[in-house]
C-alpha cells in the first residue's frame, strides 16, 4: 500500500511536457509512480479536475532572520512554495561577532525593509560562525525546505569591522581571510555566496551596503572559494540595469568579469535583471551579451521578476507620499481609525496637500505619477498590468485635480486602506509584453519574489501564485502563457540553477513535493497590513485561494489554505552531487 495516492489529477509535471490525467503515488518522502496506479493509498486524494504540480522552488528570498521564529515561513507557505533559497543580495546574519549583531540588523533593515525591532527581538543568535548558523537551523523544522547562502556584507563586516562597513578597500590578507570564511561556509553546506553591488541598497543609517563597488580582486577571492568547493552559486545584484551611476561598472564590464571568472574558475553566476524605465530596451543588450558569454562557456544566468517591481503604498505602509509633511506627521502616531478620520477633514486634507516632503522609499528612487495606479479595482481585481490611462497622472488630468489630490483620495478609499501600486522597474512600456517574450528565453530564470523582505512596502512573496493565475489565465493586456511553461519556470528551472536535482519534477524517484490546485480558484488575496512580527512589527501579507493541498517530503503541510501542523521541511546542505533523484529500485524502503 502506498502512503498517498493522488487520483485522476491533471498532472503538469514540471518538465514542460503536455499535461495529462494521471495518478501520483507517494511513499515516504519520494514519488514512486506517475500514471495508472493500481495499488491503494493509506490516504486517497481525489484530484479530478484539479492540477497536480511540483511544489514551487523560490530561489530569491530573505528569510534569514525569520527562520529564527517562524517555522511556517509565511507568506510563502500559503503560496505552494516547498523550497526556498535565502541569503540573497549580500545580506544576512552569519558570520557575526557578538558586538556586531546590531550592525547586521541595521544593514538588513535598510536594504530589505524588515523592522529592526522585530529582528532584534526575534533572532536567537545561537551562532558566530556560518557553520554554527547552519547547525542552529538544522535543529529546527519548517513547513518547507530551506537553503542558505553566505552574504558578502556579513563576511566583510566580520573580517574588517567598521572599515568593512565603510567600504574601504580590503588588503590582500583580508581578502584571503574572507575567502577562507566563504570556503568554510560552503564546506558546511551553504548553497552559494551573494553580493550587493547596487548603490540604491542602503543600511538603515544611510550607508551603502558593505561590499558595494569593491575591487574585482575581492570578488575574485569569493570566486576562488566557490571553485575550490566545487558547488554553489555566485549571486550578484548590481547596477547593471542602469546607466551612468558614479563608481559603478558598465553593464559590459559587469558581464565581462562574471563571465571571465565563471569560465576560468568553473563557477556559476546569477544576477538580477530589470527593465530600466529610463532605457526600456537595455535589457535586450544585456541578454544578448549574456547569451554570447554562455555560448563561449560561461555559466551565467540573469534572474528577473515576472511582474512589475514596485511598492504597495497605503497609509499603513512603511512609505507613502505624505510622510514627512508636517500636517500629516502631526497625526501619524494616532490609532489608525482616528488618523483616517482626521484625514477626512477638508482642512487637514488641504494642509497636507499644500506641503512638500523629500522622503523616498529607496535611495535614488524616482517616483512618477504616470507609474502610480490603483491596485484594487472595483470588482476586487488586483491589477498588476495596468494601462497608462489608469495612472494617477491620467486620472487626475481627467478629473481636473492635481496628481497629489488624486493620490490622497485613492489612498482614503476603503476606509483609508486604498492601495496604490507604485511601479519602479519592469514596466517601461506600460505592459508586460517583454516578460512574455522572456518566458521562452532559456537564458533567463524567473525569480525575484523577495519573500520575507520589504515587509511594509512590497508584497511580492505571492509571485508563484501570480505566475499561475495572471500569466496562464487572467491576463487582459496581451497573450497568456501555457500552464506547462509557467510550472516549469518555477519548479525544474529554479531547482536546477541551485543543483536541487531531486525536486521540481513529478516523476518516480523525485522528492515528493507536490501542489494540488483548483485552477479556477487560484488567486492572491488583497494585501493586508498585520502586526504579527516580533515586537509587534507590521508587514503586508497576501494569502492565497485555490491551493487544495501542499505536500512536502510526502507530508501534507497545508490543506485548503490551513496548516496541518506537519513541519517536514528542514535545512538543506549543499555539496557536490548531494541532490540526485533516488534510484527507483531503492525506493521501496
Amino acid at each position: 500500500m502506498h502512503d498517498i495516492v493522488i487520483r485522476n489529477g491533471t498532472v503538469v509535471d514540471g518538465t514542460g511536457a503536455p499535461r495529462r490525467v494521471a495518478d501520483v503515488a507517494i511513499d515516504g518522502n519520494v514519488i514512486t509512480a506517475v500514471g495508472v496506479v493500481p495499488g491503494a493509498g493509506a490516504r486517497e486524494v481525489d484530484a479530478t479536475g484539479l492540477l497536480v504540480t511540483p511544489g514551487w522552488v523560490d530561489i530569491h528570498t530573505h528569510y534569514d532572520g525569520q527562520v529564527s521564529w517562524d517555522p511556517f515561513l509565511s507568506p510563502s507557505c500559503w503560496h505552494g512554495v516547498t523550497t526556498v533559497v535565502m541569503g540573497n543580495c549580500g545580506v544576512g546574519f552569519a558570520p557575526v561577532k557578538p558586538d556586531f549583531h546590531d550592525r547586521l540588523i541595521n544593514i538588513m533593515e535598510g536594504v530589505e525593509d524588515i523592522p529592526g525591532t522585530a529582528l532584534t527581538e526575534g533572532i536567537t543568535w545561537e551562532w558566530e560562525t556560518y557553520p554554527e548558523y547552519l547547525d542552529a537551523l538544522s535543529k529546527k523544522s519548517f513547513a518547507m525546505d530551506v537553503c542558505s547562502q553566505v552574504p558578502h556584507a556579513a563576511v566583510r563586516t566580520y573580517v574588517m569591522g567598521e572599515r568593512g562597513g565603510d567600504n574601504e578597500q580590503a588588503t590582500p590578507q583580508e581578502i584571503a581571510q574572507m575567502s577562507a570564511l566563504v570556503s568554510e561556509a560552503l564546506d558546511a553546506g551553504a548553497f552559494g555566496f551573494s553580493s550587493s553591488r547596487i548603490t540604491a541598497h542602503r543600511t538603515a543609517d544611510g550607508k551603502v551596503v558593505p561590499g558595494t563597488q569593491v575591487s574585482i580582486d575581492e570578488m575574485e577571492g569569493f570566486g576562488s572559494a566557490l571553485s575550490k568547493a566545487g558547488h554553489g552559486v555566485f549571486e550578484v545584484v548590481s547596477d547593471i540595469n542602469f546607466d551612468g551611476i558614479p563608481g559603478s561598472l558598465t553593464a559590459e564590464e559587469e558581464i565581462a568579469w562574471m563571465s571571465e571568472m565563471s569560465r576560468r574558475q568553473d563557477i556559476k553566476f546569477t544576477y538580477l535583471l530589470f527593465q530600466n524605465p529610463g532605457n526600456p530596451d537595455k535589457w535586450r543588450s544585456i541578454i544578448e551579451m549574456t547569451r554570447k558569454e554562455q555560448a563561449d562557456g560561461a555559466v551565467l544566468y540573469p534572474q528577473i521578476s515576472m511582474r512589475p517591481t514596485g511598492i504597495v503604498m497605503g497609509l499603513q505602509s512603511s512609505f507613502h507620499m505624505f510622510m514627512g509633511r508636517p500636517s500629516y506627521d502631526a497625526i501619524a502616531a494616532l490609532p489608525f481609525a482616528q488618523q483616517v478620520e482626521k484625514m477626512r477633514d477638508p482642512a487637514i486634507r488641504a494642509a497636507i496637500l499644500a506641503e512638500k516632503s523629500d522622503k523616498l522609499p529607496f535611495e535614488g528612487t524616482t517616483l512618477r505619477y504616470d507609474m502610480m495606479f490603483r491596485l484594487e479595482q472595483a470588482d476586487g481585481w488586483l491589477d498588476y498590468e495596468p494601462s497608462r490611462e489608469s495612472s494617477v497622472q491620467e486620472l487626475a488630468k481627467a478629473a481636473g485635480i492635481s496628481e497629489e489630490a488624486m493620490l490622497y483620495d485613492m489612498m482614503m478609499e476603503n476606509d483609508g486602506q486604498g492601495f496604490i501600486y507604485v511601479i519602479l522597474v519592469n514596466y517601461g512600456d506600460y505592459n508586460l509584453n517583454f516578460l512574455h517574450e522572456l518566458m521562452d528565453n532559456p537564458t533567463v530564470i524567473s525569480a525575484g519574489s523577495d519573500a520575507g523582505a520589504h515587509c511594509g512596502a512590497i508584497c511580492d512573496a505571492a509571485m508563484p501564485t501570480f505566475m499561475l493565475s495572471h500569466w496562464t489565465r487572467d491576463r487582459r493586456a496581451g497573450p497568456t502563457v501555457a500552464i506547462e511553461k509557467v510550472v516549469e519556470r518555477q519548479t525544474r528551472a529554479t531547482a536546477r540553477l541551485y543543483d536541487l536535482n531531486d525536486r521540481g519534477v513529478l516523476a518516480p524517484g523525485m522528492k515528493a513535493d507536490v501542489n494540488v490546485i483548483d485552477y479556477a480558484k487560484i488567486n492572491s488575496s488583497r494585501p493586508k497590513m498585520v502586526a504579527d512580527l516580533p515586537a509587534g512589527g507590521m508587514r503586508l501579507l497576501q494569502t492565497a485561494t485555490g491551493y487544495k493541498m501542499t505536500i512536502v517530503s510526502g507530508k501534507v503541510t497545508f490543506e485548503n489554505g490551513i496548516a496541518t501542523g506537519a513541519l517536514p521541511g528542514k535545512l538543506l546542505r549543499s555539496a557536490p552531487n548531494a541532490f540526485q533523484p533516488a534510484p527507483v529500485h531503492e525506493l521501496a524502503g
